[in-house]
């Protein structure tokens, strides 16, 4: 037999196989890059359009068609959880940092507070597009209380309420208190996201103006909500019985409260 024709073990085939895999790798990288350069322009023509933008508005600002947002995201939908989950992962980052900047408890639940406030407030359209839910997932998207969207914001605001939670329970310790397991404390953290969620969503939507607070203002009220009324978290045992120290406080909004660097832009990539 005539064994000169064989292909050798390794030969051409193998390298045939390694310069398409070359190819692919090359391909994917290119893809990844094109995709993450899509959903920038989309943040920047939501941020300057608004969260109703249509496809055709955000392809015209972005200097390309609709069929190549269609190519990599499928539709509207598509775009908007990819747009969502880019946009929640750099302030779940930001948050997380801004909670690991102090030591004291008190003061790291502020500083999540403010940075939520400031990102959301950098560009409300891009915060509402990533965070409501997309109009045909509406009625069969089951909803957690406090956590309502689409599935990343969703599992943002739950990862955040376990900070919050670890927040919470040194704040109890540093100030002497101690819960038992049945206290009704423990639903603390998921009323606090309840709380902080509903009302930076709602001075969002204040029009700017005197009567605005500013995000740092805002956060200090929150907080002092959050902290002050641990005093009343266990029922009273008595109609009678004294007023506790929230309803001793003074206004909120002008207490003291620990400051922080201002966040970064909901705009700013990754």
């Amino acid at each position: 037999m005539n064994r000169s024709s064989a292909v050798p073990v390794g030969g051409p085939t193998a390298a045939s196989a390694a310069a398409a895999d070359g190819r692919n790798t090359r391909w994917d990288e290119h893809r990844l890059q094109r995709r993450s350069a899509l959903i920038r322009a989309t943040r920047a023509a939501v941020h300057e359009l608004g969260p109703d933008a249509s496809m055709e508005e955000i392809a015209v600002h972005a200097g390309t068609s609709k069929s190549v947002f269609y190519r990599y995201f499928g539709d509207k939908n598509g775009l908007q959880r990819a747009v969502g989950e880019r946009s929640i992962s750099y302030m779940e980052r930001e948050l997380l940092s801004a909670a690991d900047a102090s030591d004291h408890a008190l003061e790291g639940l502020y500083n999540m507070v403010e940075a939520y406030l400031r990102l959301a407030e950098s560009s409300p359209n891009v915060y509402a597009f990533a965070t409501r839910l997309p109009d045909e997932e509406n009625g069969r998207q089951p909803r957690r209380p406090g956590t309502g969207g689409p599935a990343p914001i969703q599992g943002f605001f739950q990862r955040i309420a376990a900070v919050m939670d670890r927040h919470y329970r040194e704040h109890l310790r540093q100030i002497g208190r101690e819960l038992g397991p049945d206290s009704t404390a423990w639903y603390w953290p998921m009323g606090a996201i309840g709380m902080v969620r509903a009302t930076g969503e709602a001075w969002l939507t204040t029009p700017a103006g005197p009567h605005r607070p500013s995000a740092e203002r805002m956060a200090r009220t929150l907080t002092a909500w959050l902290s002050e009324g641990l005093s009343g978290l266990e029922p009273p045992a008595s109609p009678a019985s004294p007023a506790g120290p929230a309803a001793q406080s003074t206004d909120p909004s002008t207490s003291a409260s620990p400051r922080r660097r201002s966040a970064s832009t909901t705009r700013q990539e990754s």
